[in-house]
């Protein structure tokens, strides 16, 4: 390895490598995380939209100062369908809210600074659903099977 160089997370023509989040961040992300759950299902929040739903807590994706997190949920239960329309209102009054759960979240977590929190649905489990669908399409399945491979396996 004598005469090659070792560039520091830098391409020449493109500028720095994006990153994914640091050891910081994702250690951040899930205390909030922990945290949120612990409040969710110990908290009362009186809201119509949230009526009668459990909230999923997935992810939790903070800034790099730590300031802001991004709460990936999954609303279930109520009548509420898995598309974004039948989710929405849920996830609306979580945002409507995130001021009440942040003050919260203040004294379940020690943090220097307490991040703003927003709400969004969680797509990947509709996106999961959606390629196991693909899969099962009997042209998509015909094109997976091995040569040699009969109808029956």
């Amino acid at each position: 390895m004598g005469g090659m160089k070792r560039s520091n997370f830098k391409d020449k023509h493109r500028g720095p490598v994006e990153t994914g989040p640091t050891q910081r961040q994702l250690r951040a992300g899930e205390l909030v995380r922990h945290a949120l759950v612990e409040i969710l299902r110990e908290e009362e929040i009186h809201d119509d939209d949230l009526h009668g739903v459990s909230i999923t807590v997935t992810e939790v994706r903070c800034s790099p100062d730590l300031r802001h997190a991004t709460v990936f949920v999954e609303p279930l239960g109520a009548g509420i369908d898995a598309s974004p329309v039948g989710v929405g209102p849920a996830v609306a009054a979580l945002n409507r809210h995130s001021k009440f759960l942040r003050g919260i979240l203040g004294k379940h977590i020690d943090m220097k600074f307490t991040p703003d929190l927003r709400f969004l649905h969680d797509e990947s489990f509709n996106e999961a659903a959606r390629i196991d669908a693909l899969f099962m399409r009997p042209e998509i399945a015909r094109d997976l099977r091995r040569e040699g491979e009969d109808e029956d396996n």
